[in-house]
């Protein structure tokens, strides 16, 4: 394949004509930048696994703009479901639903449901309006490796592995969706994303009552079946190649052994500077917010990487609301 298209945002049209054609064409979306191809072109699904390098038994998210592209995936929409759909669409929220069979079995990874959403980007519903076709779009990236929320990171990660990247802002929220599962009778967090447990908690609250938000509704205490069903919950994701650390709060003033020699370079993030960790970096940023630290980390990954750090020290923070995505980032990132 020749190198990677670059299309401006106002040449949608011609992404959307490469799609039509069974091409692979990136595009920002509100959370991270997508790597989309027709729904139903499943020659065109395989470029994308083939491109990212990504495991075959990893299913893919399906974006759509209408309520009539829904109608295509899938046969039954539940309570549960019409409850989550009139709060947070278009948004960052996916639904895991069960799947129509005309459905390709290589975008579900041979499940029996499917994961959809509808993005709030304008860019995005338009190519996907233009292409006459829901979407599937995983992050546009190398499998693996931290999410891209620039064109550019794109082109770093698949330049010449895809046909084009549509070239528009850096994204605004820069974490992964919330996925939900919503084929029972109370929803279930799969993957942690900006829409939070506790706003989909107080949601479901108002709408049935409490008991439809039972303390089990989580990831943590879902089986291996059901967390099949969302990507970025079973293989190893988000990570730079430089090695990264987490620390605590209560860590601040502690001395860390860095650098191990002279030649070590480090990196640090968080919310709370710290003079030992900041005098010793060769890059440093200090982010205001949760929401700061969350839309900027996978940039940060990626500047380290460009800048051949090795170690990346990141500030853990409390496990709740945005700060259980972004410590399922972190920690997976850090994973070994």
């Amino acid at each position: 394949m020749c190198s990677t298209q670059r299309l401006t945002t106002s040449e949608l049209d011609r992404g959307a004509e490469l799609l039509k054609l069974g091409g692979v064409v990136a595009f920002p979306t509100e959370t991270v930048y997508g790597l989309g191809a027709c729904a139903f072109k499943p020659d065109a699904i395989a470029k994308i696994f083939q491109a990212k390098g990504r495991p075959s038994d990893n299913p893919l998210i399906v974006h759509i703009a209408s309520a009539s592209q829904l109608d295509l995936l899938v046969e039954h929409v539940s309570e549960v479901a019409k409850i989550l759909i009139a709060a947070y669409w278009p948004g960052p929220l996916t639904l895991v639903m069960n799947k129509r069979p005309e459905v390709p079995t290589v975008l579900t990874a041979g499940l029996n449901t499917v994961a959809i959403r509808m993005p709030e980007h304008q860019v995005a519903l338009e190519l996907i309006r233009l292409a006459d076709s829901p979407l599937v779009a995983p992050s546009a990236n190398r499998s693996g490796r931290p999410s891209a929320t620039t064109w550019q990171a794109v082109i770093d990660d698949l330049d010449s592995r895809i046909d084009a990247v549509v070239c528009g802002e850096p994204t605004r929220l820069g974490i992964e969706s919330t996925v939900v599962d919503v084929t029972g009778e109370y929803p279930v967090v799969l993957r942690h994303g900006s829409i939070t447990q506790e706003a989909i908690n107080a949601t479901m609250s108002s709408k049935i009552g409490p008991t439809a938000t039972p303390a089990s509704m989580n990831v943590e205490s879902s089986d291996d079946g059901l967390l099949k069903r969302s990507p970025g919950t079973r293989h190893r994701h988000y990570q730079p190649r430089a090695k990264v650390i987490l620390y605590s709060h209560d860590e601040i003033d502690s001395p860390f052994p860095l650098p191990a020699s002279v030649q070590e370079r480090v990196a640090w993030i968080g919310l709370e500077p710290t003079n030992h960790l900041m005098h010793a970096s060769e890059m440093s940023r200090v982010c205001g917010s949760i929401e700061e630290y969350a839309a900027n980390l996978y940039s940060f990954f990626r500047e380290c990487d460009n800048r051949h750090i090795d170690k990346i020290y990141c500030q853990s923070v409390p496990k709740q609301g945005l700060g259980t995505a972004l410590m399922d980032r972190l920690t997976r990132a850090a994973a070994q």
